[in-house]
């Protein structure tokens, strides 16, 4: 591996880091100091911080599945995403900021609900953002650095796209 595609994975590995103990570090403070299915209100009529437990995919998309593939297959995809990540970085001659700072909270992002998903089977949420009776699905950091991972991407692929466009 060159020294510029070194200091990229250096770049990846600790930018995903950050987020890994970030992650943990709320994760266990919520366990220790909230009760399962119990929260506290942080900012009243938006925010609660709560203890939720998914044991399905983004936004509980197959949290209702009982079958036992479910937990393989969001294992699988997981170690496939990080592995892909990790080839993507290496394997560029030319990646930009933006691509990796995306990937990076991508790959954070993805191994903090992966630890989870070892430990106890389902991922720890606890961030609760509310309007009224509108209740966004309970989130953590690690899923907050995925959706940051996907701006950044959608920085890169705009960015991109205008200098091939010449239109910068």
């Amino acid at each position: 591996m060159s020294i510029a595609g070194r200091k990229k994975f250096l770049a990846l590995i600790i930018i995903a880091l950050v987020v890994i103990i970030a992650d943990q570090v709320t994760k266990y403070l919520v366990t220790t100091f909230i009760p399962l299915h119990r929260g506290v209100e942080i900012i009243p009529g938006f925010a609660n911080l709560v203890h939720a437990r998914n044991p399905g995919a983004a936004f509980g998309i197959f949290a209702d599945s009982t079958s036992r593939l479910r937990s393989l297959f969001l294992l699988l995809v997981s170690v496939a995403a990080l592995v892909c990540i990790i080839w993507i970085v290496i394997a560029s001659k030319h990646i930009d900021s933006y691509l990796l700072v995306g990937l990076s909270f991508f790959f954070g992002g993805a191994t903090g609900n992966l630890v989870d998903r070892l430990r106890f089977g389902e991922v720890i949420d606890f961030v609760d953002v509310y309007v009224g009776s509108f209740h966004w699905p309970a989130f953590n950091v690690a899923d907050a650095s995925l959706c940051v991972g996907t701006a950044f991407l959608f920085l890169h692929f705009l960015l991109r796209r205008s200098d091939s466009d010449g239109t910068s």
